[in-house]
């Protein structure tokens, strides 16, 4: 008998990827279809439900044009979706509007009251300007003040990952380590929140309007003769519950253990540990649940993260991106080329990649900053200085970590499209001064899916055994000791000085400006 294969569906911000994998982690074939997305006004992100699954139907029915795997030999389908992105579904289970998407801008223009005793207690703790921000922030609230008639038809309330569950078993049932957005979820315990937590009061959201909610790896269901026929994925098929994007990411980098951090360099950058006990890396801003079920990853999370390489490469890289088009790469694939240009340091020319605003650190007020700029400094200076200040806002939230956590972290991992970049790799090792090490694949987060899968399915008996077995580093980038020492200097002494000293000019500019604004 043929050894079993899984079909992980990754459900990407910028596209969806069917992803074929054996049970020693080695992808056997992938399809992919990008994803479009609409802004009917400035800040706002947003598409129809249908999109999603239309381009995960093409991409499965891609798939089976040119694999040569039988559809028999495959397990199980797992899936991943990115986060923070929901649905608004009617009495019949149809999409009552565009799913906002978790890029989006929209606020809520005010925040309902709470019980005078969470405000009081909220306020004694330091916490109310946090809970402000998860209830401007959280899409229930702008829907039910700017569309109250659709929210009054609302039934059902879902994060992507359930909706496309939804559509591929017909239950609303979706995993625990996907609960990543403004939903009232309990991140500690793993559930919805109890009856009488305050996120029932800041939200609009009624209990029965969220799906059921089990642990990754769980079988919830089989594949429907409608999405067979959609999709091409044999009827019957178990289905089982995934985890966000991020969380598979962590799984799929073999990062299991707190001393082994995880950077993601894709449209946000983040810093991930996993750990059994529930540790917030900033107070009062929750771990997420991990891919392995009863774990947390601490994470820190750099919201425009690599996303900064394409906003240079639309505001500076006409060049390259010309090139590219000629000799038939991607321009970033030609950026390196820059970053070698420019000594490590950029010739003093420091970057804070505060391009988004925060929660805490940094802070509503925060903006992004270049300093030191002289008449030596060029758009190659200004692409390495992307790089670096990334790497020092991530060794920040590393050493945020530490302190909170008490385990030294001693190795990091990179996955994401940035991790491809030799260059970022180099830098990273160097700010960091620890070996860095590129997962044997570029997709893995569907390989942490798949992982989930073959646990599920009992093809690997644990976590522990599928990553060992599924999972392999590839190359390994060492720290340079003379350059190490150079950032060490960098940032002790300049970056980690940098916000604290901009963060007055930061609140002068809003109050003149209005710009960032949270309220």
């Amino acid at each position: 008998m043929p050894a079993p294969y899984l079909l992980a569906i990754d459900n990407g911000t910028q596209s969806v990827r069917a992803l074929l994998f054996d049970l020693q982690g080695h992808l056997v074939d992938k399809s992919q279809v990008a994803i479009t997305y609409q802004s009917p006004e400035p800040g706002w992100m947003e598409a129809d439900a249908d999109v999603f699954w239309q381009a995960l139907c093409q991409a499965c029915q891609q798939l089976w044009q040119t694999t040569s795997i039988a559809k028999s030999d495959i397990a199980g389908l797992v899936i991943t979706t990115q986060r923070g992105t929901t649905l608004a579904l009617d009495e019949h289970g149809q999409p009552l509007r565009p799913a906002m998407i978790w890029l989006d801008q929209r606020r809520a223009e005010h925040a309902p009251r709470l019980a005078w005793w969470w405000e009081a207690a909220f306020r004694a703790i330091g916490m109310r300007d946090t809970v402000r921000h998860f209830q401007k922030e959280a899409e229930a609230n702008w829907i039910a003040q700017h569309q109250p008639g659709l929210w009054a038809r609302t039934r059902t309330y879902l994060l992507l990952s359930a909706y496309l569950n939804y559509r591929f078993t017909g239950r609303f049932v979706d995993s625990i380590a996907s609960q990543v957005g403004y939903v009232p979820f309990d991140y500690k315990k793993g559930h919805w929140a109890p009856p009488h937590d305050w996120k029932w009061q800041a939200l609009p959201i009624t209990p029965d309007m969220l799906p059921e909610l089990v642990a990754a790896g769980t079988v919830i269901g089989e594949v429907s003769a409608q999405a067979a026929q959609d999709t091409g994925i044999p009827a019957g098929l178990r289905v089982l519950a995934g985890a966000a994007d991020k969380a598979c990411e962590v799984l799929g980098a073999g990062c299991l253990t707190p001393e082994i951090a995880c950077l993601s360099y894709g449209t946000a950058a983040t810093i991930n540990t996993t750990t059994p006990r529930y540790l917030e890396a900033t107070p009062f801003i929750p771990p997420y649940q991990a891919a392995v079920p009863g774990h947390y990853n601490t994470e820190v999370q750099i919201t425009r993260g690599f996303w900064m390489v394409n906003w240079f490469k639309e505001q500076f890289g006409l060049h390259e991106q010309q090139q590219a088009v000629r000799e038939g790469v991607t321009p970033e694939s030609l950026f390196d080329a820059l970053v070698g240009r420019v000594p490590p340091g950029a010739q003093g020319l420091m970057l804070q990649p505060f391009w988004n605003p925060g929660i805490k650190v940094p802070g509503p007020e925060a903006k992004g900053a270049v300093i030191g700029f002289g008449d030596v400094h060029t758009r190659a200076h200004l692409y390495r200085a992307i790089l670096e200040g990334l790497a020092y806002a991530l060794r920040e939230a590393k050493e945020r970590i530490e302190r909170r956590g008490g385990a030294p972290i001693t190795l990091v991992r990179v996955s994401g499209g940035g991790s491809q970049s030799d260059a970022a790799m180099q830098i990273t090792a160097n700010i960091f001064n620890l070996p860095c090490e590129r997962p044997h694949l570029y997709e893995t987060s569907g390989l942490g899916a798949a992982m989930i899968a073959a646990v599920g399915l009992g093809l690997h008996p644990d976590y522990a055994t599928a990553v060992a077995a599924m999972s392999r580093m590839g190359q390994r980038f060492e720290p340079e000791p003379q350059h190490a020492a150079t950032y060490q200097q960098l940032y002790r002494r300049v970056y980690c000085r940098m916000y604290k000293r901009l963060q007055p000019l930061y609140k002068d500019i809003r109050a003149i400006t209005g710009y960032p604004s949270h309220d």
